[in-house]
């Protein structure tokens, strides 16, 4: 019985790395199809939703079916809290990505952000990237110093965020408010990206120590 029930809770750690991996092809999709007009793209990366979402539902239904005919305490039952967590927040970038791609679908055949703007959503899909790919790297192997550098990728993200306002703030912005609008929400999406990844690794931490992580 014992050997079941780690089969099974391994089986709901695959999952969450699917959908981390998932997640960040996505983002990857949805990035290429905003700076570059591509239609198909954001197409693919709308279709795909339905993947991760399809594997948060797997995830809660496994861990509520384990929860019931189990009766799991201690670091089982820690393992299991962080899996729907963290199945929430991977589910959550998802989405964010799915915002990014029908941003460029709604723009397309144009770009969704001017040329001025690309170096800096190129280089907070870079951030965001590196983030989701340390997160799938954390649940496949826990390991807490990894998860402990998101909140400096997040930080980078930040700044990157801040930046984009001061552009779109200054006195010399040429292309409308439509653009600023398109522009800030963008911002915004992969801002919310990073801060769920951070989410994510902060519930890894405390599956490895049992001790919360206190709020920066």
């Amino acid at each position: 019985m014992r050997d079941e029930f780690r089969a099974e809770l391994q089986s709901v750690s695959q999952l969450l790395v699917e959908m981390a991996e998932g997640v960040r092809a996505a983002l990857r999709q949805a990035t290429r199809a905003l700076l570059t007009a591509d239609r198909r793209a954001a197409e693919l990366v709308v279709e795909q939703d339905a993947e991760i979402d399809g594997r948060y539902r797997q995830v809660e239904e496994r861990v509520c079916d384990l929860l019931a005919r189990q009766a799991p305490v201690a670091s089982d039952l820690r393992a299991m809290i962080t899996a729907l967590h963290v199945a929430a927040d991977l589910e959550r970038m998802g989405d964010l990505a799915d915002h990014v791609a029908k941003t460029a679908l709604r723009r397309h055949p144009s770009p969704a952000v001017p040329a001025e703007l690309r170096p800096v959503f190129t280089d907070m899909a870079g951030i965001a990237d590196r983030m989701a790919e340390k997160i799938a790297a954390v649940l496949a192997h826990p390991d807490a110093d990894l998860a402990a550098e998101l909140d400096r990728d997040d930080d980078a993200m930040d700044e990157l965020h801040k930046g984009l306002f001061g552009v779109l703030l200054g006195a010399d912005w040429p292309y409308g408010v439509e653009t600023a609008i398109d522009a800030t929400l963008l911002g915004r999406f992969y801002e919310r990206f990073a801060d769920h990844a951070v989410n994510s690794a902060e519930h890894v931490v405390y599956l490895i120590t049992g001790e919360p992580v206190s709020p920066a």
